[in-house]
């Protein structure tokens, strides 16, 4: 599973489930989160220190849309708390809750994901954000960004 998260809002916005790690896992997760909004300047993507967050087809989608990579310093946990606190959620919410083998197969896990993503967007709420939902705080951001842009 590989997921980005707006730091301001909460919200995950791309993901991806495949059964391995390969480079493609993360570039088609960050394709999704360009495919549902365009890019704002000067965007920041932070990640850990994965070789799949090396890879050239990753820069190169960074590149071509004009992103900044940041990865987590070496060593250091701390750099990638908001990506980490998800995970527990994730896990705490959804995979204790269930029987082993966690998933019967790689399309239940791809749908369970989708599920709890939708769940966590759109229903949960998050203290950090007021007690607001994801999804809502960062259709306010964009407003809000929309209306301080420059014509």
């Amino acid at each position: 599973l590989c997921a980005f998260q707006d730091m301001v809002s909460q919200q995950v916005l791309g993901w991806h489930v495949m059964a391995t790690m390969p480079e493609e896992l993360i570039t088609t997760a960050l394709q999704r989160v360009f495919w549902s909004q365009p890019p704002t300047p000067d965007l920041l993507v932070h990640s850990d220190r994965g070789g799949q967050y090396c890879g050239n087809a990753y820069r190169q989608l960074l590149r071509d849309q004009e992103a900044q990579r940041s990865q987590s310093r070496r060593g250091d946990c701390y750099d990638n708390a908001q990506a980490e606190s998800l995970w527990s959620r994730l896990k705490t919410e959804v995979l204790e809750l269930r029987e082993r083998p966690v998933f019967a197969d790689l399309a239940d896990a791809q749908v369970s994901v989708a599920n709890y993503f939708d769940y966590y967007n759109h229903e949960r709420l998050h203290s950090s954000i007021g007690y607001q939902l994801p999804y809502h705080t960062h259709q306010q951001l964009l407003q809000l960004n929309a209306l301080n842009c420059p014509a």
